[in-house]
């Protein structure tokens, strides 16, 4: 690898059930138990409503859009996306879940055009239809030859990191948690005993103690170490003091990135002492379009991530944003005025970077540490 820089496409939420589900080639059953809506269909509605007509069924790329050219060009290291869904015929909806995500196994391919080397599922959406619809996830992920990390059979395989191999034997190492802050019920926890997620109940100065233990007893020399949270609340650019003290933690500990994600937008992205923390990517694909009641936030305006490190220390040079824009279930690049509205939000809500220059290709955003 040399002096080259190491760059990985880091982004939030890919929710590549319900409504997208449906346009997809092989839709599962419909059916929901939300309180407003009972059938998947009906979030398509919302979209064409909002921003005109979708020919479903659609190839398997188009959700994606745009974001497909931006990847193959940047051609990073890694592909690291939180899968928030899960992929199951199962009917087993979860007890006391308001909202229930799955996509059927067969538009697999769906996810596989975005060609990810990591499936990050420590969230509130991977049990939503049980232990069953969890053991069809990863089946089928692995099935597809897909790495995972932050789900499993038991604690052991929930906590296991995915490994990506580098040239001359350097790894990026992926830990995937969640916590209660975003909405995963404390008994989607994985035990020793039994399936489920890896689970972090507090943002505490202990438990990121026991996890930068964790990742200083895997890492190797020449390995970079990404922790991936799921937490916070869904709207607001708030970020708690005890969540930032435990992203500082894990950098001080030995880990390189801290990636988080849960809110439906982009919540602050820190430089600390050299490393990157993202609190949160926001989403990335969803169904989501003609929902209205949060507009200020503009969670139609999506993040892709493309983290450029330095592969012996980890330290961050830059990170460059292509904004994207949701419409017709479709990641298009956003205009001009999209991306300087995005542009001033990051400069207001982010720490540690110099303003962020904006710069063809398509009006991509690039932050540098200051």
């Amino acid at each position: 690898m040399g002096g080259d820089l190491l760059t990985l496409f880091l982004c939030g939420d890919v929710m590549l059930g319900r409504g997208v589900d449906q346009i997809l080639p092989h839709p599962g059953d419909p059916a929901l138990r939300e309180g407003y809506v009972r059938d998947a269909r009906a979030y398509i509605e919302l979209a064409e409503a909002a921003n005109g007509p979708i020919p479903a069924p659609v190839d398997y790329s188009w959700p994606w859009g745009d974001a497909l050219l931006v990847l193959d060009e940047a051609a990073p290291a890694a592909r690291v996306l939180n899968l928030e869904t899960s992929i199951t015929g199962s009917a087993g909806f979860a007890r006391d879940k308001e909202i229930h995500y799955r996509m059927h196994p067969a538009n697999l391919p769906c996810l596989t055009a975005a060609r990810p080397d990591v499936c990050v599922l420590a969230n509130n959406h991977v049990l939503d239809f049980g232990r069953q619809g969890l053991t069809d996830t990863l089946d089928a992920l692995a099935g597809a030859g897909l790495r995972t990390a932050g789900a499993g059979a038991d604690a052991d395989a929930a906590g296991r990191p995915a490994t990506v191999p580098l040239d001359g034997g350097r790894r990026i190492l992926v830990f995937s948690l969640g916590m209660p802050s975003s909405g995963i019920p404390r008994s989607w926890a994985a035990t020793r005993d039994r399936a489920g997620v890896g689970f972090v109940a507090r943002p505490s100065s202990a438990a990121a103690t026991v996890l930068a233990d964790r990742v200083r007893q895997l890492k190797r020399p020449g390995d970079i170490a990404l922790v991936s949270v799921h937490w916070g609340a869904n709207w607001g650019y708030h970020v708690s003091r005890d969540e930032a003290a435990f992203a500082h933690a894990l950098l001080d500990g030995g880990v390189d990135v801290v990636h988080g994600h849960s809110s439906h937008h982009p919540r602050a992205l820190e430089a600390y002492r050299g490393k990157l923390v993202i609190h949160g990517c926001g989403d990335f694909i969803d169904d989501y379009e003609g929902i209205t009641g949060y507009e200020r936030y503009r969670d139609d305006l999506r993040l892709l991530c493309l983290v450029s490190l330095d592969p012996d220390t980890g330290a961050l040079h830059e990170v460059r944003i292509t904004p994207l824009q949701a419409r017709r279930m479709r990641l298009r690049h956003a205009s001009q005025p999209d991306t300087r509205w995005l542009r001033a939000v990051l400069d207001r809500i982010s720490s540690g970077f110099r303003p962020c220059v904006t710069s063809a290709p398509e009006g991509t955003l690039t932050l540098r540490p200051a």
